[in-house]
């Protein structure tokens, strides 16, 4: 190992040991209660709640999987998904944030995404809080397991050690210091790894502009590849067996691709996610008073603007600099990398470096506490052992967490798998499965529990078939499985709930309470 790679690893290690001394400070706190442990007593100001939310919810496809997609096949797909991902972030916070804060109060005080649901609807069989829980549980062990695969990607990059050493290793560490400090820790250390990941990007754009020669330079190169710097239009490198050719010390691509107004919406339809991210809706649950979540939204859409577009140019300038570095699409997710570790001074690619860790763990430590309590909050207390302790919970909750990322390991095994591609399916999961719900119970009086079961059902469902029987087949059916498993569980809700028995008094009380709660 040079000197150069111990000074990254010194960074990254003086990071590490930040993030787990966060985790110590609050355990104290942490395990006072159940509802301490999980939602942080909704106590998050509006700068950490802003930011944690968009840092958990961003995660390592963000440094690592949309520069890959933009280095792989141009602008297009990248812009395109950054601008849904944008516009989703906004209407989230303005139209589900200060509804969702209150509705989490008035229904019995839900503090899990799996409880809202629940006592939304009042239920006595805890059928909805069941088919909640088992898809968190589903879907958070694919997203766990692509955090895992960038902690392997990066690690074994960057030291030249084998794939599943660091992949178990980084797992191991995400999992310790969410162990320790459950959400406040989560949630602190998430603020910081926001400002990380920000500087990390804007920082390897400037120096990277700078070794291009400048932007002039970059867009020139870019406009030379067929498609590559179009919106509405795709490059498309030559593979022979998923490797791109070169020619000449250059890669080859063929003629551009279209892509299409069915390309663009399907896209944006990555926007849809948000309205059901079960990291993202904690946070709003958990901002110390509604009226402060109007700052929080300012804060978060341009901590997301700047974040989205450095990481689509950081795809483009690596194209100027490295165009033959990377040669199939998964290798192409080290772009980030690749830049950081070749243009900056040690130290400070290392903390560069722990950016992609931080948006890593940002993301994972979500994934696994929110995992946790749909097990142990959701199903064991609220179903299994009615009558269990707090400390039986928390224990719960524990083994838990070690389950998940056993699981998410498993997954991750495969070092060529795509972290975008991962991200895209879980993405889709959570989306379809809750937003629509979400949606309709904080704003429709007259959707009902069976409309909403319906809606869950068949959104997940439509998910698996779209992408799995459907999406193969190409032509319009190539669109992303979010957008028709969305449209399909509307659709269930409305059509079930207006079939059948209208909501009690006592959920349109709830409802009218929502709408008029001003308190803390």
């Amino acid at each position: 190992m040079d000197s150069n790679t111990v000074q990254i690893l010194i960074a990254m290690v003086c990071y590490m040991l930040v993030v787990l001394g966060i985790g110590i400070y609050f355990m104290k706190r942490s395990n006072e209660s159940s509802e301490e442990f999980f939602l942080g007593g909704r106590s998050l100001g509006p700068w950490v709640a802003a930011f944690s939310a968009e840092a958990s919810d961003m995660s390592g496809w963000l440094l690592m999987g949309l520069p890959g997609v933009a280095y792989w096949c141009g602008l297009a797909d990248a812009f395109w998904t950054a601008v849904g991902l944008a516009v989703g972030t906004y209407l989230n916070w303005l139209i589900v944030a200060k509804r969702l804060r209150s509705y989490s109060v008035v229904a019995n005080n839900s503090i899990t995404i799996p409880d809202f649901f629940s006592n939304r609807f009042r239920e006595n069989k805890k059928v909805l809080m069941l088919i909640a829980s088992l898809f968190i549980l589903v879907f958070f062990a694919v997203y766990a397991s692509s955090c895992f695969v960038t902690c392997g990607k990066l690690f074994s990059t960057l030291f030249g050690v084998k794939y599943v050493y660091m992949l178990i290793i980084g797992a191991i560490f995400v999992l310790v210091y969410t162990f320790l400090g459950g959400f406040l820790a989560e949630s602190a250390s998430d603020f910081i790894q926001a400002i990380v990941m920000i500087f990390a990007l804007c920082t390897v754009v400037i120096c990277g502009t700078v070794a291009a020669g400048g932007l002039n330079a970059v867009v020139s190169n870019a406009q030379n590849i067929p498609g590559f710097l179009d919106f509405f239009g795709v490059a498309t490198p030559e593979v022979v067996d998923g490797v791109q050719q070169v020619s000449g010390g250059a890669p080859l691509f063929g003629a551009a691709g279209s892509y299409g107004p069915l390309a663009i919406i399907s896209t944006m339809a990555w926007g849809l996610g948000y309205f059901g991210m079960p990291q993202v809706l904690l946070r709003f649950m958990a901002i110390r008073h509604p009226q402060e979540l109007k700052k929080s939204r300012r804060i978060a859409i341009v901590w997301v603007l700047i974040s989205l577009a450095a990481a689509v140019f950081i795809g483009i300038i690596g194209r100027a600099l490295y165009p033959t570095e990377l040669l199939t699409a998964g290798a192409s997710e080290n772009v980030f990398i690749i830049l950081s570790t070749n243009l900056l001074p040690p130290l400070i690619a290392g903390v560069v470096m722990a950016g992609i860790l931080a948006a890593t763990m940002s993301s994972s430590d979500s994934y696994l506490l929110i995992a946790a309590s749909a097990l142990s909050k959701n199903i064991y207390q609220g179903i299994v052992k009615k009558d269990a302790t707090d400390k039986q919970v928390m224990n719960m909750s524990r083994i838990t967490l070690v389950v998940i990322s056993v699981i998410g390991v498993l997954i991750a095994l495969d070092e060529n798998s795509v972290i975008f591609t991962i991200v895209s399916f879980a993405w889709a999961g959570f989306g379809a499965t809750f937003g629509p719900v979400l949606i309709f119970s904080l704003f429709w009086k007259r959707i009902n529990r069976a409309g909403a079961i319906a809606g869950m059902v068949s959104g997940a469902a439509m998910v698996f078939i779209w992408k799995l029987l459907l999406k193969p087949m190409g032509g319009i059916w190539g669109i992303y499985e979010l957008l028709p498993a969305f449209i399909i569980s509307c659709v269930a809700i409305i059509v079930v709930s207006l079939l059948t028995k209208a909501p009690s008094a006592e959920l349109n009380a709830d409802f009218e309470a929502a709408k008029t709660y001003k308190g803390a």
